[in-house]
């Protein structure tokens, strides 16, 4: 088996490769590559989109890679292949984000990016730092994991899901903030895995092991 994490410089692929190449050695899952190689996307068994900045710029930068947009898109919509976005990688599975300017997204998960404005005005913005799941939904990807949870977040916009039977968790920040989204073979976290330690890690495995 063989997952990828994209590569289109719009993301911090060491520490999410280390985490991914760890649990895929744990659970005999195959090999993990970094690529922007559409063919290695194409062939690949499961798919990672990190992503890390602003919504426009990381979805300019994946279409600027020549191909590697169309066989991300062959890969999950026609194929079936299990993918995770992380952060912006995340965001980008929506119809459209509002940051700077309105950006069209994958559309793989009915909703709107904006930004976050907490009812607390002491709460800061960006949201970074640790915060606890609020498990809404039941998935394959969430085993082993409870609501309490703590996971690690970086991020100044969130997913405003149109179905919510499409958001799987929540976390509070001064009013509900999207914190996992998944429909079919698509799944999503607005928080870092690979920096979500142990918690983190479990995610990782489930989605590696996970088979649709």
């Amino acid at each position: 088996m063989l997952t990828v994490l994209i590569d289109y410089e719009s993301g911090n692929l060491h520490s999410a490769a280390k985490a991914f190449e760890r649990m895929a050695a744990e659970c005999g899952a195959g090999a993990v590559e970094v690529s922007a190689d559409p063919d290695l996307v194409a062939r690949a068994d499961r798919i990672v989109l990190p992503g890390d900045g602003a919504f426009p710029a990381c979805r300019a930068a994946l279409a600027a890679k020549d191909g590697l947009e169309e066989a991300l898109i062959e890969a999950v919509t026609v194929r079936g292949r299990p993918f995770l976005g992380i952060c912006v990688g995340m965001q980008m599975l929506a119809t459209r984000g509002h940051e700077y300017e309105e950006t069209e997204g994958f559309d793989w998960i009915g909703g709107e990016v904006r930004e976050i404005r907490p009812d607390d005005p002491a709460l800061k913005i960006p949201h970074m730092g640790w915060n606890d799941l609020c498990l809404t939904g039941n998935h394959p990807f969430l085993d082993g994991v409870s609501t309490g949870d703590h996971v690690y977040f970086v991020h100044s916009y969130a997913m405003e899901v149109t179905d919510p039977a499409e958001r799987l968790a929540h976390v509070g920040y001064g009013g509900d903030v999207t914190a996992i989204v998944g429909r079919d073979t698509v799944l999503g976290t607005q928080f870092h895995p690979e920096k979500s330690q142990s918690v983190g890690l479990r995610l990782i495995a489930n989605f590696l092991r996970w088979a649709p």
